[in-house]
């Protein structure tokens, strides 16, 4: 893959690395009261448009077909929501009695309490061939960011109704008005909601750089860095081991689904959320930081182990459809 092809296959990624560079530079222009109004422009209408992008994307057809899938579906959930979460609690214990820094530590706790993508876990499903099934709970998830946040839980909940809930809706009612010509003319929804989320993260940042007590040293990012390669890999063997177990009843095709699933956390969802449920905080664009870290390790990860995951399911598939052959009966 050539240099011009990789950067417009990664341009998200880039495009992270761009704004916050830019913040870096002039932070006062996306701060709070600065000329782009973030409290407003961000808060509320970049939040919002994301979700409304979402509903005019997502297929209803799609999501009921993912539903027929309940034993897949509740070891997702269960493994994301609860497990996930847990685990990295139980860990941050641990690491609470080192110097890293704990914004980054109440960071990799936010990373845990994140619901799956809709996008890269599937993209990657299907770059293997498996079966792609889940939907995100939002409740669950601010049930775990609930706790840890200042801004008292009927705000947030009114907050996240107003500019997550109600705009989705609306999204899937527009959607159904105009389903003829959304299938015709394709939309870059991915693109469009990508491009929004690079503002949020930009305003973010903006107001880190713009106060000068917010300090962040390179050997927490280090650790951190380690930290989130390390959760992913582990957590990936784990749910393999598991949904391979004969007892477990999964086929290899849903195994494939469960790994990349169950290890993805959403970006889109995340940092919308972590902006309305940490509002206030002089330290959110710490908090942030180990998703935004998250993000291309769950890519850099996923792209370099399709091929091995890809050829082990295809064989798997082979040996099991041997096994439930007929054996051809012995001749006397």
């Amino acid at each position: 893959m050539g240099l011009l092809e990789r950067t417009r296959k990664e341009w998200f990624i880039l495009g992270i690395a761009l704004v916050i560079a830019v913040a870096k530079l002039e932070p006062a222009w996306g701060a709070k009261g600065g000329p782009l109004k973030p409290e407003i422009t961000i808060t509320y209408i970049a939040v919002s448009a994301i979700f409304f992008n979402s509903g005019l994307s997502l297929k209803t057809e799609e999501l009921t077909s993912a539903l027929m899938h309940v034993k897949l579906h509740l070891f997702v959930q269960i493994f994301t929501l609860v497990f996930f979460p847990t685990a990295i609690w139980l860990f941050l214990q641990v690491l609470s009695v080192t110097p890293i820094n704990e914004w980054l530590l109440k960071g990799l706790q936010t990373v845990g309490c994140m619901p799956p993508p809709v996008s890269s876990a599937v993209i990657l499903t299907k770059a293997v061939g498996g079966n792609e099934g889940i939907v995100i709970t939002p409740l669950l998830l601010l049930l775990f960011l609930g706790s840890s946040s200042s801004v008292p839980f009927t705000s947030i909940f009114s907050q996240l109704f107003m500019t997550v809930v109600v705009p989705l809706i609306i999204g899937q009612i527009v959607r159904r008005r105009i389903k003829d010509w959304l299938e015709r003319k394709k939309p870059p929804f991915g693109a469009i909601s990508s491009c929004v989320l690079l503002m949020i993260i930009y305003t973010t940042f903006c107001d880190t750089f713009s106060n000068p007590n917010i300090d962040l040293d390179k050997f927490s990012l280090i650790i951190i860095v380690f930290i989130i390669f390390s959760v992913q890999l582990s957590f990936m063997l784990l749910t393999f081991l598991f949904s391979t177990r004969n007892i477990s009843g999964f086929t290899p095709a849903d195994t494939v689904a469960i790994i990349f699933c169950s290890t993805h956390k959403s970006l889109t969802l995340g940092i919308p959320m972590l902006n309305i449920v940490f509002a206030g905080y002089e330290h959110l664009s710490l908090i942030t930081v180990p998703l935004l870290i998250y993000h291309p390790a769950q890519i850099l990860l996923g792209s370099v182990l399709v091929p091995t995951i890809k050829s082990w399911m295809v064989s798997r598939q082979k040996a099991l459809k041997l096994t439930r052959q007929p054996k051809a009966p012995v001749k006397v």
